[in-house]
């Protein structure tokens, strides 16, 4: 009989739905004791709270919440996480209110403390006489011992299903705050530098003219892009995006032009360039500073004659396409150093836009943060994390040479790495940690102080190659061996980065897999 009912209880641990457990859970003591009368409570942040209520006119009590400075039965079991036995009507703990409405009083209560695994209480049991003889109740300390068992056994799966069901909100929570982050675009901020650039998307979204957006890397260029677009009214349009400097320049006039079967080797068909693709939208060049120059005169003519000519054909074709450029490059210094071409420079920037570096907007730097947090949560399914004020003093003090994307990287590890819901200053990865800042390098081991050397620097019969393997070794050194914060610091891409690693033949040490962090 015992083993069946051991099983019966641990049977419980197979249902998630809370409400659904309780009343098992309930329903089972309640025919162990003979009695129809009970109800389970936990402790919450409001008070000591009735999830579940079994007899008649339990609606009066499920959902009642008692003040935590209340006395009552159900807070002297939580507290002392021992089982009682109490007779209301001369019982000092007993909260004599909580019945003032019934018709029919509790004669005899038996209350079991909740315990989650490690030996904590949550909550409490309650099984109810309410015959006036107090007949009904098995009160053998061998029988109370086990229906003890019994309920330790079920108090634990009730604890899963809760904790399960709180996490199923959180996510669903998460979710629609992440949806709604999508729709948004993550383009948000409260500081006046980028309030500013917030305001004059609305007007440049109006028009037809070019827009072209500068910032230093990961400012967010392509978000702002992607905002402009559907602000204007373009928006039920193709929003197509290149990135110039991602594609081989040999690719680059295919990709944007399109090319007619047989126009060179392994052309088998025709195919649609990006001019065309966007037509009646909006064509977004990220990059654009590391387009080809002779690219660039085609470009240009696209844009005083909206038309494109595909490679192998003869004839034009018209297109009606907004377009937006971005680049983190200084193109008035590269139309100074022919580089760049000026006609086309000038026509990109009748609109321009410069993006802040996030280290001028410091105050927007926790509710990216805590976005960011939040949207990487949701996509894990788990709770988000939430910094103290020492990793945020920490993170105000950085000079985030990766600006908003190296904020968003960071977000993703703390998110994978950070074993507590709060991020604390051991969580952070060594650049943070106050440290020489990312991408400011210290001064090298070969620096001298000789003569004629700016900085003191003395690079002796050193090559090129020796130095930039230096360069490229102290840079992985600084930055843990991360590949995109090492990148960032350079001020390149991180599949340039990566080349030139593979050029020099530098390899990154295997990590070693730990258990633990």
């Amino acid at each position: 009989m015992k083993e069946s009912l051991i099983e019966l209880f641990k049977s419980f641990s197979g249902e998630l739905d809370p409400q659904a457990l309780q009343r098992k859970f309930l329903r089972a003591l309640l025919r162990l004791q003979n009695v129809d009368r009970g109800s389970v409570w936990i402790r919450r942040e409001e008070g000591f709270c009735c999830l579940e209520a079994e007899g008649i006119e339990s609606e009066k009590v499920k959902g009642v919440c008692l003040p935590l400075a209340t006395k009552s039965l159900v807070r002297w079991v939580i507290e002392t996480g021992k089982m009682a036995l109490s007779r209301p009507d001369g019982d000092p703990r007993h909260f004599q209110s909580i019945e003032a409405d019934l018709n029919i009083k509790s004669s005899l209560i038996l209350a079991f403390p909740l315990l989650l695994k490690g030996g904590s209480v949550y909550g409490a049991v309650e099984v109810i006489d309410t015959n006036p003889e107090h007949s009904m109740l098995n009160l053998e300390k061998e029988y109370l011992d086990f229906l003890q068992e019994l309920v330790n056994i079920g108090s634990v799966a009730l604890s899963n299903a809760l904790e399960y069901d709180r996490q199923v909100g959180v996510t669903r929570l998460l979710q629609s705050e992440l949806a709604a982050l999508k729709e948004d675009g993550m383009a948000v901020g409260q500081s006046a530098a980028f309030q500013q650039v917030m305001e004059t998307l609305p007007c440049y979204a109006a028009t037809d003219y070019p827009v072209l957006i500068t910032g230093e890397s990961g400012t967010g260029k392509e978000l702002v892009a992607t905002r402009l677009h559907r602000l204007s009214p373009r928006r039920d349009q193709p929003l197509v995006v290149q990135n110039c400097s991602a594609i081989p320049e040999t690719l680059l006039e295919s990709e944007l032009f399109g090319y007619k079967k047989g126009a060179f080797s392994g052309a088998v068909k025709d195919k649609m360039g990006l001019f065309e693709a966007a037509d009646g939208g909006t064509l977004f060049l990220d990059e654009i500073g590391d387009m080809p120059i002779e690219l660039q005169a085609k470009v240009l003519r696209v844009i005083q004659s909206n038309e494109i000519k595909p490679l192998g054909s003869t004839k034009t074709k018209q297109v009606d396409v907004r377009l937006v450029a971005a680049t983190n490059r200084d193109l008035e210094r590269m139309v100074a150093e022919k580089a760049f071409r000026r006609d086309l420079f000038y026509r990109l920037s009748v609109l321009p836009m410069a993006l802040p570096p996030l280290r001028n907007r410091p105050e927007d730097i926790p509710l990216l943060f805590n976005l960011f947090l939040m949207r990487e949560a949701a996509k894990n399914g788990v709770s988000p994390k939430r910094p103290d004020s020492e990793v945020l003093a920490l993170l105000f003090a950085y000079p985030w040479p990766g600006n908003i994307r190296e904020l968003e990287n960071l977000a993703k590890y703390l998110t994978v790495v950070c074993r507590q819901e709060e991020i604390g200053r051991v969580d952070l990865p060594p650049p943070f940690l106050g440290s020489a800042p990312m991408g400011q390098a210290e001064e090298s081991p070969r620096a001298t102080t000789g003569p004629g050397r700016p900085g003191g620097l003395d690079f002796g019969g050193r090559t090129w190659e020796e130095v930039e393997r230096d360069y490229l070794a102290y840079l992985l050194d600084q930055h843990g061996m991360n590949l995109t914060w090492a990148a960032e610091a350079a001020r390149v891409n991180r599949s340039t980065f990566v080349s030139r690693l593979r050029r020099l033949n530098i390899t990154l040490p295997r990590r070693r897999r730990s258990s633990s962090r």
